[in-house]
């Protein structure tokens, strides 16, 4: 394989949502990450540098929106404006300066005590959410008929919402009591301005018609005679509007893409500058194509060869195909290992860990076989936006792993010939019910460390988890820095 100084440098970036997490007693007080299965993950670490990364600071518990725009560059005490727009713009929904936007929930809510049963009616709910939003798009409010309402489906069990109109603001709380069994809020305002008690009495208005509509859309009464959870009320939280903010390609000098069916990471994107890729079957949730994900990135950090999937348009109805001249950092975002901790499923958690590693094989696979046409000089980078432990069940301030390696340093790790048979057919993630706790479940503890890798890099870290992470020679660092470290590994390993 030939190589020189005129190959293009382009970094593959593997973030896993949710990755850390904390020592288990049923896992012998190891943490997921260290249980699970993973030579892919442990060979990345074992080809480069690690360390310990702070998304945004230390002791901070942070949500996946501040985390993103940190590591990606941008200080959220500066650019983030709430995240009601990121999941918006990700859903499809255009913004215009003014507009207000909601990263929102269907919900479950006891209408005699007022009271919120359930914040997720149905975290599976891919068929219904669309009928419920079509219902709720272009509603009008009564007392403020010069008010638009969209509505658009998101993921799972949430939807983005945009209210467009005179007099609003973004300085309001929401509707959303954050916890189970808890009265639902009335929207506020947070300061004293006209415009900010304006807006928060249209939302609370809109909160109330929204669930005269849901209460009485026949689908509600059919999930009422199957036994399941309602959808009568749509939690209203992290109203925002659409951050301005130097675009990615011209903070960095890498020109992105990024496959994220998470909508609030894909609007995320969309604000700076990123190209959104279409990738078939990955959904954002358990049921997500993995292979779809590594096969759209791999595509794009190969280009010209291959034409790129097609790029998502914000505020259009269809997917433009285009054929890219070529990306040079491409974001692979992963949410089912976050969903896991949520749902309390450390066995699940496991699982797909192991899968994520699977898919990395297949990312990995397809890259090396760029390389050798000596055109292309890839990179790896695996981390995390935050912990989400399954003990806690929620996001938590525990540091998440850093490794990145040059992709040759990683084929020396797990061999040439065990990469190139590695399969690319399509696989899916673990299977769970709505709901189900797995914790229950057995699961055989490997050896300490796989004795087979060696350190081909800086440090003597041969394992991808939280503690082997700590050796690192990268030690702990916040992630602001991150792409600074990035950006400085390629040029170093250039010269």
């Amino acid at each position: 394989m030939s190589m020189d100084r005129t190959a293009k440098r382009r970094v593959a970036f593997i973030l896993i949502d949710g990755i850390g997490d904390v020592c288990l007693p049923r896992f012998n007080y190891k943490t997921p990450l260290q249980v699970a299965n993973i030579p892919n993950l442990d060979a990345i670490a074992s080809a480069g540098v690690n360390g310990l990364m702070d998304p945004v600071e230390a002791g901070l518990g942070c949500g996946s929106d501040t985390a993103h725009l940190s590591i990606l560059g941008y200080d959220p005490r500066i650019y983030y404006r709430g995240r009601g727009a990121f999941e918006s713009m990700g859903a499809g929904l255009a913004m215009s300066p003014g507009d207000i936007a909601f990263k929102s929930n269907f919900a479950t809510l006891d209408e005699k005590s007022g009271i919120v049963t359930s914040r997720r009616a149905d975290r599976h709910f891919e068929e219904e959410g669309p009928i419920l939003c079509a219902a709720l798009d272009r509603m009008k409010l009564p007392s403020f008929p010069e008010y638009d309402v969209r509505v658009r489906y998101a993921t799972e069990h949430r939807c983005g919402v945009v209210v467009k109109g005179p007099k609003l603001s973004g300085n309001i709380s929401g509707t959303d009591p954050l916890k189970d069994n808890r009265l639902l809020l009335k929207a506020e305002a947070l300061d004293d301005t006209e415009e900010a008690k304006n807006t928060a009495a249209v939302v609370n208005e809109l909160s109330i018609e929204m669930s005269k509509i849901l209460v009485a859309h026949p689908l509600n009464a059919k999930r009422a005679a199957e036994g399941k959870n309602i959808a009568n009320i749509v939690l209203l939280r992290g109203c925002g509007i659409r951050i301005e903010v130097p675009q990615f390609e011209k903070q960095h000098g890498l020109s992105p893409c990024m496959v994220a069916p998470t909508k609030i990471i894909a609007g995320l994107g969309l604000s700076l500058g990123v190209d959104i890729l279409e990738a078939p079957g990955a959904t954002g949730d358990y049921r997500t194509l993995l292979t779809s994900k590594a096969t759209a990135i791999a595509k794009a950090l190969s280009a010209p060869l291959q034409p790129s999937p097609c790029i998502f348009v914000p505020g259009e109805d269809e997917h433009k195909p285009g054929l890219s001249q070529g990306y040079d950092f491409g974001f692979l975002h992963v949410k089912a290992i976050d969903d896991a901790g949520h749902d309390k499923a450390s066995i699940l958690k496991v699982r797909a860990l192991e899968a994520v590693d699977r898919a990395i094989g297949q990312l990995t696979r397809l890259l090396w076989q760029a390389e050798k046409s000596g055109k292309y000089k890839y990179y790896l980078c695996v981390t995390g936006d935050h912990s989400t432990p399954v003990e806690y069940g929620d996001h938590s301030f525990e540091p998440v792993p850093f490794a990145l390696c040059q992709l040759r340093d990683f084929v020396s790790a797990v061999g040439e010939s065990n990469l190139m048979q590695v399969s690319l057919e399509a696989f899916p993630l673990p299977s769970v019910k709505s709901g189900e706790d797995l914790k229950n479940d057995d699961v055989e503890l490997p050896e300490e460390a796989n004795s087979r890798l060696k350190v081909f890099s800086g440090d003597s870290v041969c394992q991808f988890s939280e503690i082997a992470a700590a050796r690192g020679c990268l030690g702990r660092f916040p992630g602001s820095e991150m792409m600074g470290v990035i950006k400085k590994f390629l040029k170093l390993k250039n010269e």
